[in-house]
């Protein structure tokens, strides 16, 4: 039988080193396998705590704004409406950060935040306002140009809201240019700044309205003193019970938003995070605070929340028509 013929010596080394590279990226690729296999699925990210309390700062607004609603369902409580959706905002942006990771349903709670949040600031100066108008126009406080002037600002106000929580999703945000984010992302810089120019000018209204309003409010006990039948006593001690009330929801509105805002002016994003965190939690304290004011100073809420707490809730609760003394 004839002799099988030998390969040559080159293209017999050439086939033994090719079949050694496969063999041994074959070995590679399964040691890599089984790499993976006992590691495990992949390790969710570590939770920050500020984002804890964070979502801790918003599940207690969520229930505290949501007894002050359930309470006076049957009068005008939209700050109340407004503070429970920034805390819902912040339970859902925990949520959407850790466990539905997703750049559209972030971008979505990023503007339901703002638009909350928003509105919160936006109900504030809505009050401002109405006190002001309450005392600069007592007698013809009633009348239906007035109401109608008011539930038009209201519609107003939340209609701005709305359309600055729709900026960063309708594309105002920095998710595809980093260079462009602010210390709040994925809000842009440009976007920042004018939520903080919002809020400088709405707090200047605020306190100008409010000087106006302590200007009327002794202008009006000078006159109780020289002509009693001007106004009556107890309802100077509404009217001044209301100014309080008015003054203290400023000064915590003041307190709580003033360092976030200045933060967004001036900080930069290669700033340490921590400074963010320690700026924007106080200003959900305010959202906090607000039923709480209301609560204590309120006594309409205050017995209605005695009433509810105790377990003797009735069905039909009489609350009595809005004053201009109800801040």
């Amino acid at each position: 039988q004839p002799k099988a013929a030998r390969p040559a010596p080159g293209k017999a080394k050439a086939e033994a080193a090719a079949s050694g590279r496969g063999g041994g990226g074959g070995g590679r690729d399964r040691g890599k396998v089984r790499a993976a296999w006992r590691r495990g699925p992949p390790r969710p990210a570590a939770i920050n705590p500020w984002d804890v309390m964070l979502c801790v700062s918003g599940t207690a607004i969520a229930c505290e704004n949501a007894i002050v609603v359930a309470i006076i369902c049957y009068s005008p409580t939209l700050l109340a409406t407004a503070d429970l959706l920034a805390g819902l905002g912040l339970i859902l942006n925990f949520v959407f950060q850790y466990v539905i990771r997703s750049e559209t349903v972030s971008l979505l709670t990023v503007g339901f935040l703002v638009a909350s949040f928003a509105a919160s600031v936006s109900s504030l100066l809505a009050i401002t306002v109405d006190r002001y108008l309450s005392l600069y126009n007592a007698l013809t406080y009633y009348s239906e140009r007035t109401v109608l002037c008011i539930h038009t600002m209201l519609v107003g106000t939340w209609g701005v809201s709305l359309c600055l929580g729709l900026l960063p999703v309708l594309g105002w945000n920095c998710l595809h240019d980093r260079s462009a984010c602010s210390v709040v992302r994925p809000l842009t810089k440009s976007n920042v700044t004018l939520l903080s120019a919002s809020f400088f000018l709405i707090f200047i209204i605020m306190l100008h309205l409010y000087i106006e309003i302590c200007k009327i409010v002794c202008r009006h006990a000078h006159q109780i003193a020289l002509q009693q039948h001007f106004l009556t006593a107890s309802h100077y001690v509404a009217t001044k019970k209301g100014v309080s009330t008015l003054a203290i929801i400023l000064g915590t509105f003041g307190a709580s938003w003033l360092p976030f805002a200045i933060y967004c002016v001036v900080g930069d994003p290669d700033y340490p995070s921590v400074y963010t965190y320690a700026t924007l939690l106080p200003a959900t304290y305010n959202s906090m605070i607000n039923p709480i004011i209301y609560a204590y100073r309120n006594q309409e809420i205050q017995r209605s929340m005695w009433v509810l707490f105790c377990g003797c809730f009735q069905s039909k609760v009489s609350f009595r028509s809005r004053s201009p003394s109800d801040v």
